[in-house]
């Protein structure tokens, strides 16, 4: 049954991180110190959340191999297969009631990620009926995406838009903008994003509740989902 919101109309939720097990940062993590480099908040700075020729080229660099980024990637993803084989990826608790809590308020829901689609397919596949428009956008050529998922894939202003992602970078390009935003954050991305001035960061799913929704929604429609003195 929809139920009134002001300002929100969809919420945009990342796939690896936030609706999935993060199984892509303890990978970056061992890869760069197995070979000798240094993997600090600074290092994961860079990599999280590019697209995937930018992160490749850094990780390479960050673990002192002179190969490109593609070589790079190769090697990345073939450790993450051997890492998920152990630590299978899997569902973050609460995500199916988020995502049927967020339907059930009214509000529209979409996926996003960096990988390609089949590894929605793959993993979420069971829950595509679940979500709005076609379902799953990859942001690999347009990181992180905010915009264009907002404007051009669903035709909604940028205060519309309820973005929840783990990545700081995310949260920046969020702050630019205007847009309503909930941090997950995983590893290094807390303290990144408390530097952000990130008003709502969570712990569990299970925090994102309708009446944290709900204070999303009144901040947008005032215009203040971030401080005013901290805005870019």
């Amino acid at each position: 049954m929809h139920q009134h919101f002001d300002r929100l109309r969809l919420v945009a939720l990342n796939i690896d991180g936030v609706l999935l097990n993060d199984t892509f940062s303890p990978v970056i993590g061992n890869f760069i110190t197995s070979r000798g480099g240094g993997y600090d908040a600074g290092t994961e700075r860079r990599i999280l959340s590019q697209p995937r020729r930018v992160a490749g080229g850094e990780m390479a660099r960050a673990a002192g191999l002179d190969i490109t980024g593609d070589e790079a990637l190769e090697l990345y993803f073939a450790e993450r297969d051997r890492y998920v084989a152990e630590h299978p990826v899997r569902p973050n608790p609460g995500a199916a009631d988020l995502i049927e809590r967020v339907r059930g308020l009214g509000l529209q829901v979409v996926c996003y990620g960096g990988l390609s689609k089949p590894h929605f397919d793959t993993h979420l596949g069971p829950w595509a009926h679940l979500f709005d428009g076609p379902g799953y956008v990859c942001t690999d050529s347009f990181r992180p995406g905010i915009r264009e998922i907002a404007e051009d894939v669903f035709s909604l202003g940028l205060d519309e838009v309820l973005f929840v992602d783990d990545v700081a970078r995310v949260a920046e390009t969020a702050k630019g903008l205007g847009v309503p935003f909930i941090g997950h954050p995983c590893s290094f991305q807390r303290t990144f994003m408390e530097e952000l001035s990130v008003r709502h960061i969570v712990g569990s799913l299970d925090a994102i509740d309708e009446e944290l929704i709900r204070t999303l929604d009144a901040e947008a429609a005032a215009g203040t989902v971030w401080p005013a003195n901290v805005a870019l």
